[in-house]
């Protein structure tokens, strides 16, 4: 993968662990998204995130983009984040609420 959509990417990887599709009903992230009943459950920020690395993924195949490049590469700012998440060190209700505060702010 190229180094500039990975933050993006931990970005939908760390919603969707959170959100209520994977969280409480116990749903892969996957099935989360390409399932359309599941799919409109999913928090407004999770649906944004996942708007911006899919846009950012075309601008890999962009060739408006290719000298200037696709954008700033990987910070490394979600890595701790996205590794308590995928190793399951985290507590669900504080992850959700995490979630909810994130998801009204957006919404403000």
């Amino acid at each position: 993968m190229v180094a500039s959509c990975k933050d993006q990417l931990k970005q939908v990887a760390i919603c969707l662990q959170r959100s209520p599709c994977v969280m409480i009903e116990r749903n892969k992230p996957k099935e989360c998204i390409s399932n359309p009943e599941l799919a409109k459950d999913l928090p407004e920020l999770c649906k944004a995130q996942l708007a911006t690395f899919l846009e950012c993924k075309r601008g890999i195949v962009d060739m408006r983009k290719r000298i200037r490049g696709n954008g700033t590469l990987s910070t490394g700012k979600y890595d701790e984040q996205y590794e308590k998440l995928s190793t399951g060190d985290f507590n669900p209700l504080e992850e959700m609420h995490k979630l909810d505060q994130l998801n009204s702010s957006q919404k403000q």
